[in-house]
């Protein structure tokens, strides 16, 4: 009895041991079920993407690039956030660290100043890329160009038609000719789109800097006291703009922002031409217009020849030095420039080098003849006297002030007075 008694506790002291072991394995296998959990159960990556195109962002167009990114990084979400007026905008979201994740580079900002807001780029990115090093600072590239573009003239054939319009311009005083006729026929001549501001730099850093066909002229404003001049290339570019709107070759209303409402008076047929990048023909067609009512040729500012224009970088698209998530933004960023299809659907030429434009417009533009003149990188020292002079190039704002002044010449001398100035300062 002894004996079955012992075996009997025997087994029960086994069982509890077994039982127990059994209980201390468990807690090892909860965790590995938990991190599964956790995985599939992760609160999605948000990039915060701020951009100028609010029309892209209205029209679904970001939508489609964002689903497709999407797809590929299933637990990223995209936010896009559109600036109306970019350049007034971004410059005071960055006296702050909540710029997104991925931003345009505003153009007057020096390069030096670069690493203070945005990660560098990788290499790869510009592999056969025009203007690969316009945004970089000391071998490091902070910017990649959204796509390329040329101003010119963008305009309705069928109000040229209307107007008995039957052929173009090519020279200055043949463009206020045309102007006249659209006039008479009660069609807006040239949209200005003076209170969206941006648009003005057009009539600026855009034609100014190639006027002559020097594309270094702009980087040369810093060997002059008084660069703004009645006779030289910006009286001459601001001439032009006060001589239509005192014909009344533009818009009526010159204070209010009508830059969305002028491209439905161009689809119209209300409006007939735009000083623009071949960028907004895509926009206009977007909204209705007839591919083959569009056309496109060079600006003929001046009754001589040769005739050049210019050959841009949109915006620089950069990731924020401040982003939590560095290398997902770099991945959109990649994406958007190489893969998303962005520059043929807005319009653009290409940035890749191996790539030939699409854009049929663009053919009939370089079937005129005009020089083109690429533009170069505007300098530190260019950068830095306009800060201190407080002139904000390629924003419109100045353009803006000097059309509305009633005296070219007396705006001119305040402004070469300010250069003057910062000049010095720089100087010292």
């Amino acid at each position: 009895m002894r004996k079955v008694i012992s075996s009997m506790l025997l087994i029960l002291l086994l069982l509890a041991l077994l039982n127990g072991c059994l209980k201390q394995e468990t807690p090892r296998e909860a965790p590995i079920e938990l991190i599964k959990e956790e995985e599939t159960t992760a609160k999605p990556i948000t990039l915060h993407i701020l951009t100028n195109r609010v029309d892209l962002i209205d029209n679904g167009g970001f939508g489609l690039y964002a689903q497709q990114f999407e797809q590929v990084h299933p637990n990223v979400k995209l936010s896009f956030e559109g600036l109306t007026n970019y350049v007034s905008d971004i410059s005071a979201r960055l006296s702050t660290q909540d710029y997104g994740d991925v931003l345009l580079i505003p153009n007057h900002m020096k390069n030096e100043d670069l690493p203070q807001y945005f990660e560098p780029l990788p290499e790869k990115l510009f592999e056969n890329i025009r203007f690969a090093d316009y945004k970089s600072y000391k071998g490091k590239r902070y910017g990649i160009a959204a796509g390329a573009s040329s101003t010119g003239i963008v305009y309705n054939k069928r109000a040229f038609e209307r107007a008995g319009i039957d052929k173009l311009p090519t020279t200055l005083d043949e463009f206020y000719e045309v102007c006249q006729k659209l006039k008479e026929a009660g069609i807006t001549p040239l949209y200005l789109n003076y209170g969206a501001q941006w648009p003005l730099m057009n009539w600026g850093e855009e034609f100014v800097s190639i006027m002559n066909g020097d594309p270094g002229y702009l980087n040369s404003l810093v060997d002059s006291d008084a660069p703004w001049q009645i006779d030289n290339e910006w009286g001459q570019s601001i001439s032009i703009v006060k001589t239509l709107i005192d014909k009344g070759f533009v818009e009526r209303s010159l204070i209010s922002n009508q830059w969305e409402a002028s491209k439905l008076e161009f689809v119209e047929g209300r409006a007939g031409m735009y000083l623009l990048g071949n960028w907004v023909i895509t926009q206009l067609i977007s909204l209705g217009a007839d591919p083959d009512m569009i056309g496109f040729f060079p600006f003929p500012y001046r009754n001589e020849k040769p005739i050049y224009s210019p050959m841009n970088p949109d915006w620089f698209v950069a990731v924020s030095r401040y982003s939590e998530h560095k290398d997902l933004a770099v991945k959109w960023v990649d994406y958007f420039i190489h893969e998303s299809g962005f520059v043929d659907d807005s319009g653009f030429l290409p940035i890749d080098t191996t790539k030939q434009p699409s854009l049929e417009q663009y053919k009939e533009f370089l079937s005129y003849g005009s020089i083109p003149v690429e533009r170069q990188v505007p300098s530190d020292e260019l950068l830095e006297i306009a800060s201190t002079a407080r002139i904000t190039f390629w924003s419109g704002l100045y353009i803006q002030e000097w059309i509305a002044s009633p005296s070219l010449e007396e705006i001119f001398e305040e402004y070469n007075a300010r250069w003057k100035e910062a000049r010095e300062l720089q100087q010292h």
